[in-house]
C-alpha cells in the first residue's frame, strides 16, 4: 500500500474509515491486512453468513448479525502502545484462553481479552484465521469441549 492510501472508498462504513484513516500509516497497513483476513474468513465460511463492519469502543469491529453464529472481533490500535496492535474478543468468551491451550507459543497474548502484535512481527495468518474462525462460529461451538471446538474449526478450512 502506498503512503497516500486512503481507506474512505473501500470500507462503506464511513466512521469506520476514519478510524481507519486516523491511524498512523504503518498501523493502517497492519491492521488493514488483519480486516481483509477476517472478511476473507467470514466470506469463506457459509454459516457465518454477512459480516457487519462497524464500531465498538471507537474500534473497527466485526459481528454475525444476521446468523448471530459468531462473537464480536475487534481490532485496534492505542496511541499509549505505539509499537503494538491488537485483535480484540469478548473475554467472557473464553476464546483467548482457547487459542492460547493451542498457540502458547505462536502468539502474545493480552489478558482474555486480545491478541497482540508488535508493528515488526510476522504474523502467523494460518494460526490466526483459525483464531478468527473460532471466533466467528462461538455461538455453534461455546459449549464444546476445547479440543472439539479446534476440530470443528480446521474442519471449516
Amino acid at each position: 500500500m502506498d503512503k497516500d492510501f486512503s481507506v474512505s472508498e473501500k470500507i462503506e462504513n464511513a466512521e469506520v474509515a476514519s478510524v481507519f484513516n486516523s491511524y498512523p500509516q504503518k498501523i493502517r497497513t497492519k491492521l488493514l491486512i488483519l480486516r481483509q483476513l477476517i472478511l476473507d474468513t467470514a466470506a469463506s465460511i457459509e454459516v457465518v453468513g454477512e459480516i457487519e463492519e462497524t464500531l465498538k469502543w471507537g474500534e473497527p469491529s466485526y459481528l454475525t448479525p444476521k446468523t448471530k453464529s459468531g462473537s464480536t472481533i475487534r481490532i485496534a490500535w492505542k496511541e499509549s502502545q505505539e509499537e503494538q496492535y491488537s485483535m480484540y474478543f469478548k473475554c467472557t468468551a473464553n476464546l483467548v484462553p482457547a487459542f492460547r491451550e493451542k498457540y502458547p507459543d505462536v502468539f502474545k497474548f493480552g489478558g482474555n481479552r486480545s491478541i497482540d502484535f508488535n508493528i515488526e512481527d510476522t504474523v502467523p495468518m494460518n494460526e490466526l484465521k483459525q483464531c478468527i474462525i473460532l471466533a466467528l462460529t462461538y455461538h455453534l461451538n461455546k459449549n464444546l469441549e476445547t479440543t472439539d471446538r479446534w476440530k470443528m474449526a480446521e474442519n471449516i478450512t
